[in-house]
């Protein structure tokens, strides 16, 4: 028997080298972004970003990682926008990142030894001057007494010589008197389109004086603020001040303590951490607004959940007329956006001009400072998430109540049940435990709440004895974003320890709503055999 042998199709031998081909273009473009990452001067950004390329040639060119060829666009957004994030945040809590300390160490010494001070009164002016070449300009300096100024020419200035240093010589005069090779000065308007070129030049008169630059229309001479010296330190030209840096404080300081603006990051180690536990004017305001927060979001649980079960509880009330208008009417709070009903909330409870005290004024006769007082404040804001969360548990409650066999309450009727009887004994029994996963997820969102907060109270009325500005409506999330971006100092790195602290508490109710949720499937699986 003879078998015919068949000849590849062009099109399948295409369709074989086009992955490799996309896969070329992408490595060469991958290895021209790391390169330039590398030249940046972030070397540990190009290395992952190295690391990326390679594993995604790798799962989608080879055969081996076939398996991981969908699994790894999500494994890679979780890595860059959940995991990197958490850790970059950790990692942060244990520096002394802050609006003081913003630069490395090597660019802050870089900022100090490129001050300089700079002697107007003996400098010279410039004019630009188009290069004939084109693509450049020539500058001419000019100075001394006005009848026989001495006079200097730079080479060719293009854009690429920002930071250059130049030796200067005398200009060469042509049969005028004027300087050779040169075309008519640059009006001030196209001059000013070099600035920031010029800025960075550093020019060297013949007899050695530095110039920099110094205005529109001049160049000085310079003389350094700082020095550097062989130990690392920067002494300072005028008094011959010794400054060191101090890897615990993140300055450059002297011996009498004194230090230099701008900071440097440094590590601190668990100096944030203990700084919550062990700093007392810290500590106060810290613990009474990690209690604050879960008496919050366990009062608005516990109030949303019981508002919303109670009228689920009686919208199910077959004898009960209008129950869909109710029910429409008592969603209205959920389809309404909440910054919305929290900044009309916010209005009603104005102290002088709120509809809530207009009618408490008619009433009773009195008008709360529901902003200005600590108790107010915060039964406010239960009042106000109670009313935004309730409709939330209403529908959750009305679906597990229509899930409970009828043949139980007709059971309970034969019996000669009360309403109440058949609420304890039947409806909370059956809907308590599908519905604790819920109640933990919305605890946990109650504890990070920082729209509710920011929009009605913004965290006050404040404390008057804290070191760091805390209002006593704050819960965790919002006196972190105030320490982080409102207060003065902007402590990034002790912002970023509470929130890890919030990260972990946060986990660890996830992990509980986790083990509820299995703890209720197998349950439920159990009832059914």
């Amino acid at each position: 028997m003879m078998t015919a042998l068949t000849r590849p199709s062009k099109s399948a031998g295409a369709s074989a080298w086009l992955p490799r081909a996309i896969g070329a273009l992408v490595a060469v473009a991958g290895l021209w972004l790391v390169f330039n990452i590398q030249a940046a001067g972030q070397p540990l950004v190009a290395l992952g970003v190295l690391v990326l390329l390679a594993a995604g040639l790798y799962t989608y060119l080879s055969r081996a990682g076939f398996a991981w060829r969908y699994l790894f666009p999500g494994v890679v957004g979780m890595g860059l926008f959940v995991a990197f994030p958490l850790l970059y945040t950790a990692q942060i809590g244990f520096t002394n990142y802050s609006s003081a300390h913003l630069l490395s160490e090597e660019r802050v010494r870089a900022y100090l030894l490129d001050q300089a001070d700079i002697d107007v009164e003996h400098s010279l002016t410039f004019t630009l001057h188009p290069d004939a070449a084109g693509g450049g300009v020539k500058m001419l300096l000019q100075g001394g007494p006005a009848d026989a100024p001495t006079r200097y020419v730079t080479p060719v200035i293009r854009h690429e010589h920002a930071g250059q240093a130049w030796d200067l010589n005398a200009a060469a005069l042509d049969g005028n008197g004027n300087p050779a090779g040169l075309g008519p000065a640059l009006p001030l308007r196209e001059a000013l389109a070099w600035r920031e070129h010029l800025q960075g030049l550093h020019l060297a008169l013949p007899g050695g004086a530095r110039l920099s630059y110094a205005g529109v229309r001049e160049f000085g001479p310079a003389t350094p603020v700082w020095l550097a010296q062989a130990d690392a330190s920067l002494k300072r030209q005028e008094d011959g001040a010794v400054y060191r840096p101090n890897p615990q404080t993140g300055y450059f300081e002297n011996a009498q303590g004194e230090h230099l603006q701008p900071g440097y990051k440094v590590g601190v180690g668990l100096a944030n951490y203990e700084r919550m536990l062990g700093d007392k004017e810290f500590r106060g305001p810290f613990f009474s607004i990690f209690i604050w927060t879960v008496l919050f979001a366990a009062l608005t649980v516990v109030c949303a959940c019981g508002l919303g079960m109670t009228l689920a509880v009686l919208l199910n009330w077959e004898s009960l007329r209008y129950r869909t208008l109710y029910r429409t009417l008592l969603f209205l709070p959920y389809a309404v956006p909440g910054f919305i009903s929290i900044l009309v909330f916010k209005g009603l409870f104005n102290q002088n001009f709120g509809e809530i005290n207009a009618i408490l004024n008619a009433v009773f006769g009195v008008k709360p400072a529901w902003f200005s007082d600590p108790l107010l404040a915060k039964l406010m804001l239960l009042l106000v998430n109670t009313w935004l969360g309730y409709p939330y548990f209403l529908v959750l409650c009305t679906g597990l109540i229509k899930a409970i066999p009828a043949d139980l309450y007709e059971a309970s009727a034969l019996a000669g049940a009360k309403p109440l009887t058949n609420f304890f004994k039947i409806t909370a029994p059956l809907i308590i435990k599908p519905l604790s996963p819920l109640l933990i997820s919305a605890f946990a969102f109650n504890f990070n709440n920082f729209v509710l907060i920011s929009l009605l109270t913004n965290g006050r009325p404040d404390f008057l004895n804290s070191k760091i500005p805390a209002g006593t409506t704050d819960i965790l999330v919002s006196y972190t974003y105030r320490i982080a971006f409102l207060d003065s100092g902007q402590n990034f790195g002790l912002a970023a320890a509470i929130s890890t602290v919030i990260f972990f508490l946060v986990a660890l109710m996830s992990l509980a709503n986790l083990r509820f949720s299995a703890a209720a499937n197998g349950s439920s699986r159990g009832g059914r055999h």
